[in-house]
């Protein structure tokens, strides 16, 4: 497993201006099936720890802001 070191290297990229985790919303780290968010301790925000998404999406369509969104790769779709 690889750890995402960039926003733009991350399949599943959340904007921290809708993103709630701060009032705790955890939604996006529940529903993900191979626990790959988190909740980033410091900034109180969701974000890919690892880079393993198999673009499920649950954790975009389950969010309750739309703070959420998966990068689906062209050949993917």
């Amino acid at each position: 497993m690889t750890i995402t070191t960039t926003r733009t290297q991350a399949p599943v990229v959340v904007d921290d201006d809708k993103c709630i985790a701060d009032k705790g919303c955890t939604v996006c780290v529940d529903v993900c099936p191979l626990d790959v968010l988190a909740i980033d301790l410091v900034k109180n925000k969701a974000f890919m720890k690892f880079d393993e998404c198999w673009y499920c999406m649950p954790c975009e369509k389950d969010c309750p802001t739309g703070a959420v969104h998966v990068n689906i790769p062209y050949l993917v779709r």
